[in-house]
């Protein structure tokens, strides 16, 4: 029998937090922040400011429910996406201290519906973005489940994660997000304490901090008192967006700015799971090269302004949401809102400028504007960028990058590339270096300083494509989804049953763009007889031609 832990009386550990004053000319600054959408007639966000573990400001702008007319309060619920993950993680740390885990183990051992890759993914590699595993979003959109319309379960989940065939990339060898990795931990506490996370996280985390407005939502249809609705902009007005999938762990929880106080003061305290378990939360995972990154368990280590910060924003629907610690300063900033332009994370920025003003660093507060100034461009032929110039795709990904010649100088996009001699490059304002070479066939190859690779495309002239080659029916083993290229008025499109038709726009020899990156392959006779598909979190899902 399973040992079910209850809840301690909220009371008894975490006691009501009681917001402190701000100096009214402060209030009024931060307020300032918020002006454009503290109306009676648009969605907005709520705010808390935490000092010392302690509420400083607490503030609704803008309306939880625009039907009803409700406006938001410091108590309004809001789903908060991906800061679900440190709520995933630390309910498996508290596993992991009772002896029942280890951040060490396969992944496959306690969820064996995850096929064998030939290699040992363990429980951190899925907690630090490690894995290599696809993401869960991208594989279920390219499977044709529709967000706001086709509900998605758990189920639903592993069921897709169990047909792939590869992985991004070898286990612990890159950082790439992929929210298919706290999905997965969610499943190991639910399998391990016998309970739902929801459950668990009531009975160890929520309870005993007296979050009692904070649920794991695992049930769309369920009933949310003070839930603040998501809205989408449409014209003249909006629209209801609110996520209806029954998944947790890396998405689902909700919450509220005050409850949010109560958790970030658990970082101060340890007062629920000991230091060593929040301490450990902030341990950064380290590739298998020695690097280590900035992502943590749920936690992403950051500054802003020169001063360290920990946090992490979420997105799903209309819903965002940004929280964010400056450890040295013990303050901490959430910001949860319902519609998809608010920009949690420059808000949290924008409060984070007034409440913290004079800690920081004097030489940062007068000139933050680039963390990476541009060095001198060194002169350089323009043969040389004609010659570099063109379409490129991601090694290992298929993802493309088109790299033009503006102006006397290169752009990746819309981004500079600083000539720093020798065919060597850096983008404008980022940290990363890039050097051009040709390979001993006369291709051009472009190395990043981060790893990543890519390699010139050959390039097709409009017009020249032959629909014919291509017009036919695939099949993905990983998504166990059909998809047909067809031509219809004169242009190539994908269509699948639940999207329909999208235009089929080429960038490269067997190389387009239909909403996600499809690269065509041939047979050794020239004949297309398959495509792999790509988008930034799920990369070369494969497609082998079934018929015409």
């Amino acid at each position: 029998m399973t040992r079910r832990c209850a809840a301690l009386p909220a009371l008894l550990i975490a006691p009501p937090l009681a917001a402190q004053q701000l100096a009214p000319e402060v209030t009024a600054r931060i307020d300032q922040v918020f002006a454009g959408m503290a109306t009676p007639t648009t969605p907005g966000c709520a705010l808390s400011v935490m000092r010392h573990g302690e509420l400083v400001y607490l503030h609704g702008y803008g309306m939880a429910n625009l039907e009803y007319d409700i406006p938001i309060t410091p108590s309004s619920v809001f789903h908060v996406a991906s800061i679900s993950k440190q709520f995933t993680a630390f309910a498996l740390s508290l596993l992991v201290a009772d002896g029942k885990a280890s951040w060490d183990d396969d992944i496959r051992t306690h969820v064996p519906e995850v096929p064998d890759f030939g290699e040992v993914i363990t429980l951190r590699h899925l907690a630090n973005h490690t894995s290599g595993i696809r993401d869960q979003w991208d594989l279920l959109a390219l499977a044709g489940w529709r967000f706001e319309a086709d509900v998605i379960t758990e189920g639903d989940v592993l069921d897709i994660i169990s047909r792939q065939t590869r992985l991004n990339f070898p286990v612990g060898q890159q950082h790439l997000y992929s929210n298919t990795g706290y999905t997965l931990l969610a499943v190991v506490v639910e399998r391990l304490s016998g309970q739902s996370l929801g459950e668990f996280a009531q009975a160890r985390i929520f309870g005993p901090l007296g979050m009692t407005h904070t649920h794991f939502h695992d049930d769309h249809n369920t009933v949310v008192r003070n839930r603040a609705y998501a809205y989408a902009p449409i014209e003249g007005g909006y629209r209801l967006s609110i996520p209806d999938f029954d998944v947790v762990g890396a998405s689902s929880l909700h919450t509220t700015v005050e409850d949010m106080a109560r958790w970030d003061r658990n970082f101060i305290t340890a007062e629920v799971g000991g230091r060593a378990v929040v301490d450990g939360m902030l341990t950064r995972g380290v590739l298998g090269s020695g690097d280590t990154i900035a992502y943590a368990l749920g936690l992403v280590h950051d500054r802003y302004r020169g001063l360290p910060t920990i946090g992490h924003g979420g997105a799903d629907a209309g819903y965002r949401s940004a929280f964010t610690r400056f450890p040295e300063q013990d303050v901490s900033l959430a910001v949860l809102c319902n519609f998809p332009a608010s920009n949690p994370g420059a808000l949290v920025n924008q409060v984070a400028d007034v409440v913290l003003e004079d800690a920081f660093p004097a030489q940062v507060a007068a000139a933050p504007a680039s963390e990476n100034p541009a060095p001198p461009a060194v002169p350089i032929s323009d043969g040389d960028l004609d010659r570099l110039a063109g379409f490129y795709a991601r090694e290992g990904a298929d993802m493309p990058a088109r790299i033009m010649k503006r102006d006397g100088t290169l752009f990746l996009q819309n981004q500079r590339l600083v000539h720093l001699g020798g065919w060597n490059f850096r983008p404008e304002g980022a940290p990363v270096t890039v050097q051009f070479a040709t390979t001993p066939e006369g291709g051009i190859i472009a190395d990043a300083s981060d790893g990543v690779r890519y390699v010139r495309q050959e390039g097709v002239a409009v017009g020249t494509i032959d629909p014919t080659e291509y017009v036919g029916r695939y099949w993905s083993d990983d998504l166990g989804t059909e998809y047909q290229v067809r031509e219809e008025e004169g242009k190539l499109v994908v269509w699948t049953r639940k999207n329909g038709s999208r235009t089929m726009t080429p960038f490269f020899r067997d190389g387009f763009a239909a909403g996600v990156w499809m690269t065509f392959h041939r047979d050794l006779a020239g004949r297309v007889d398959g495509f792999t598909l790509s988008t930034g979190r799920a990369w070369k899902v494969g497609f082998r031609r079934v018929g015409g």
